[in-house]
């Protein structure tokens, strides 16, 4: 496998599994360090390696109507503090080729949302800062098809690449996990994450924006880890209900903190 390092977090089957987590998109500085603090802790408590994740702009709502975060500039100098003040890794995603190289000053992880992960340009334009990659592969790709977009980064040298399994569509208003997918995709060469939160969501489940079934997330995040992954994502607030975004498939700390305490045994098991 592929070594991937993120400062002193490294990525693969040699070492401990990494947490990617927090809310869905940035809703103040505030909030950022909040929540980056306390899922610091917890994992630090556990001894488990943290990456922080939030959104500057979710630029793929349903609706017009829908939050979208505070936008490229704004966005950035926030998750540029919270890195600056809580040492950690951010990761954040990128929906067009032109916010890139403002982003790959912040970022240590730039990720290409699911949606986009066959987009050549935007592909490209973000290997090329020579970052970590994270891939998500699209809801309606099979796990051997995420293969030509691993060739894309590669194409440029680039080879600091993650792959994340995030459900695939399953009929209407429905995702469905195939474990089968991340022994599939870690064949690649690369270390595979799961996202069990975007995974248990009902896309467009609640018309105008999507549902969610949370009851879902421990089971399928401890199935991931035993059949084998390198890193969990988890979207992560104080209180799912009122999150602005994705708060149908969100957990809070408590949940965090026990399912963090599960998949930790699991892990050493293996």
């Amino acid at each position: 496998m592929h070594p991937v390092n993120v400062g002193n977090i490294k990525f693969g089957d040699r070492y401990p599994l990494v947490l990617i987590a927090g809310p869905c998109v940035i809703e103040s500085e505030s909030s950022c360090l909040e929540v980056a603090g306390k899922i610091k802790n917890i994992a630090a408590g556990l001894d488990i390696p943290f990456i922080f994740k939030s959104s500057f702009d979710k630029a793929n709502r349903l609706s017009v109507d829908s939050y979208r975060g505070p936008g490229l500039k704004k966005g950035l100098a926030i998750l540029k503090k919270v890195k600056a003040k809580l040492k950690v890794p951010i990761l954040s995603d990128v929906h067009c080729v032109k916010d890139i190289p403002a982003s790959a000053e912040v970022l240590d992880i730039i990720q290409i949302p699911a949606f986009l992960c066959r987009q050549t340009d935007i592909v490209l334009a973000a290997a090329r800062t020579g970052k970590v990659v994270n891939i998500k592969k699209g809801q309606f790709l099979a796990p051997w098809d995420i293969l030509p977009i691993i060739k894309k980064v590669e194409s440029l040298g680039n080879k600091q690449i993650l792959i994340t399994e995030r459900g695939v569509s399953f009929g209407y208003n429905n995702l469905v996990t195939d474990l089968r997918s991340l022994k599939i995709m870690r064949n690649f060469g690369y270390p595979v994450i799961y996202d069990a939160t975007h995974s248990v969501q009902l896309p467009g489940g609640l018309g105008a924006c999507s549902g969610g079934q949370t009851e879902f997330v421990a089971g399928l995040s401890r199935a991931a880890v035993a059949f084998g992954c390198d890193g969990l994502f988890l979207e992560v607030h104080p209180d799912p209900k009122s999150a602005p975004c994705d708060g149908s498939n969100m957990i809070n700390f408590k949940e965090l903190e026990e399912l963090l305490k599960q998949i930790k045994k699991i892990r050493q098991a293996l």
